[in-house]
């Protein structure tokens, strides 16, 4: 398991002691800052670890996700976007008009 977590882009943990990382019990806060923020390595790090199913409905669950993130996931497990929570999310919730 730590030889997963080391592969990862340095730049990716930026406010969390890597060491203190596990794959298993922080899998959500991993997945969420690969798609967000992560290289094309790690995203096949993530990928490679969980599988892509796992990865979705764990990403089904998350109330924010970055637009992109959440286009190129939904793409790619030809899971449509409303079945993610932060989709449906964002749509009930106004937000204020932009002048």
């Amino acid at each position: 398991m730590e030889e997963y977590i080391t592969r990862f882009s340095t730049y990716l943990f930026w406010d969390v002691n890597k060491d203190d990382l596990d794959m298993e019990k922080h899998s959500q806060y991993i997945i969420k800052r690969v798609l967000e923020y992560g290289m094309l390595q790690d995203w096949n790090i993530v990928k490679q670890y969980y599988g892509l199913g796992r990865i979705v409905e764990i990403a089904k669950g998350f109330r924010e996700l970055e637009p992109r993130a959440l286009a190129y996931l939904s793409a790619i497990s030809q899971t449509p976007k409303e079945q993610f929570r932060c989709y449906t999310y964002q749509r009930s919730n106004p937000q204020h008009w932009n002048f």
